[in-house]
């Protein structure tokens, strides 16, 4: 296959520095434990794939565009969508600690410095390539800017770049965005703002709130320890041959699994999302052929915007989630059934509350824990990331809403899980990203294709 083209490149700056109503947005945006925890690892790659507009759309979008390309349209959309996201179009910035030059600062410059547009071409890939390959394609990798960026890069590199690919008969949009800068929460909330201001609102239905939540006698800016120097920071460490694919779990499939969860236990608190996650670790655990004594985790993202009090808005943009291990022995988790594992998943996320939360935040600030592409790397873990409740399919540009979302390359390593809504509501799309041979397993187990829409 030929690979992906790149006709330019360039930098899209935010229309004006009005702010449009953002009061509380500075010159620098100190960043929280949460932003800094990411500084060593990758940005958040997710793209969304569509079909090119049909011949009623086309010519709706003729008439929207003031003759204006697409690609074009798209890229002064977005340079209007930066007005009410200025961090986006900034800089991070470090400071050293005067007292002692060994502790570091990172905060959020907004200069306007640019955000990175693409315009690419795919000449001989199509929609239903990535849709029906039994295996993510490697060329989608290709179809994200910003690869192989870090977080902490971003001093100099952009928080944020957007490709639009345009393929045979499609178009995909990715987007990089600095994980130091948000979350998923904050990744989508910018993807629906762009599709609604180049569908043609003159603002946006949800401000953000910039302004970063430090609870009370932890002060900005929080100094720590980093050589930003240091070759290890940089190293690369030996990943086995990867294959990524898409399990799509339908929603009659979730709800089986839920109440096969809280039946087994005598329980109504578990989640879907906790029944599905117990019932991929279980898989991926049984395939891998773990010995019966040896410890497995599942690492999951707890949000912490509603566990605050007062609880933070939806509409804050920057991270507000945590890091929780859940860890059994493979035996204990195979020889038990599927509520065992829903429960102690369970158990793990109830346990957060507000005071776990401050605890876990204050904690870090003593001793900073960054997060790693090692961690990554280690045997017997799975980690979970994005999530199903994401609004993704609302990302209409103007020409009808996305037909598949897929991530990229960053953070990928042996056991990385990435959750997706499906596309008919109230169904999910679970990418797993394992080595070869774990992936034959699971799609030869029986047990966990049961729920498994092929």
């Amino acid at each position: 296959m030929e690979e992906i083209q790149i006709i330019s490149t360039c930098l899209v700056r935010a229309s004006s520095n009005s702010n449009n109503g953002n009061k509380h947005i500075s010159q620098n945006i100190d960043m929280t434990p949460w932003d800094l925890q990411f500084l060593l690892v990758g940005t958040i790659q997710k793209g969304l794939l569509f079909k090119k507009p049909t011949p009623q759309q086309q010519n709706n979008l003729v008439k929207s565009l003031d003759s204006l390309s697409l690609v074009d349209h798209l890229k002064a959309s977005l340079s209007r969508t930066l007005d009410f996201f200025p961090p986006l179009a900034g800089r991070f910035s470090t400071t050293k600690n005067p007292n002692d030059n060994t502790m570091t600062s990172f905060s959020i410059t907004c200069n306007n410095s640019g955000a990175e547009f693409i315009h690419a071409i795919a000449p001989e890939l199509t929609v239903k390539e990535i849709l029906e390959s039994s295996y993510v394609p490697t060329i989608v990798h290709s179809l994200f800017p910003l690869n192989k960026v870090r977080n902490m890069q971003c001093v100099t590199k952009p928080l944020l770049g957007v490709q639009v690919t345009e393929l045979v008969d499609g178009y995909f949009i990715g987007c990089s965005m600095s994980h130091s800068l948000g979350d998923g929460t904050c990744f989508w909330h910018f993807f629906n703002s762009w599709s609604e201001i180049t569908r043609g609102s003159e603002l946006i239905s949800r401000f953000p709130a910039l302004e970063r939540w430090f609870p009370q006698n932890t002060n900005p800016p929080i100094y720590f320890p980093l050589e930003l120097d240091d070759e290890k920071l940089y190293e690369c460490i030996a990943m086995p041959i990867l294959k990524e694919r898409i399990f799509h779990l339908s929603k009659e499939n979730v709800c089986e699994l839920k109440a096969k969860a809280n039946s087994e236990m005598g329980t109504k608190s578990i989640s879907s999302l906790q029944a599905f996650l117990a019932h991929l670790w279980r898989s991926v655990t049984r395939c891998n052929c773990v010995n019966a004594n040896e410890e497995v985790t599942l690492n999951i993202i707890v949000g912490t915007r509603t566990r605050l009090n007062p609880p933070l808005p939806q509409e804050y943009w920057g991270n507000a989630a945590i890091f929780k291990p859940i860890k059994v022995k493979a035996g204990e988790l195979l020889e038990n059934r599927l509520g065992f594992a829903a429960l102690e998943i369970n158990k793990v996320v109830v346990s957060q509350n507000y005071e776990e939360v401050i605890n876990s935040y204050k904690g870090w600030v003593e001793k900073p824990v960054m997060l790693s592409k090692r961690a990554r790397a280690m045997a017997n873990n799975l980690s979970i990331s994005s999530s199903p409740r994401f609004s993704i399919y609302s990302c209409d540009f103007g020409w009808g809403k996305p037909v598949a979302v897929r991530s990229g390359m960053a953070n990928k390593g042996n056991g990385k899980v990435t959750l997706f809504p499906g596309v008919e509501e109230g169904s999910v799309d679970i990418e797993v990203c394992v080595v070869p041979s774990t992936l034959l397993a699971m799609e030869n187990d029986e047990e966990f294709m049961e729920f498994v829409t092929v």
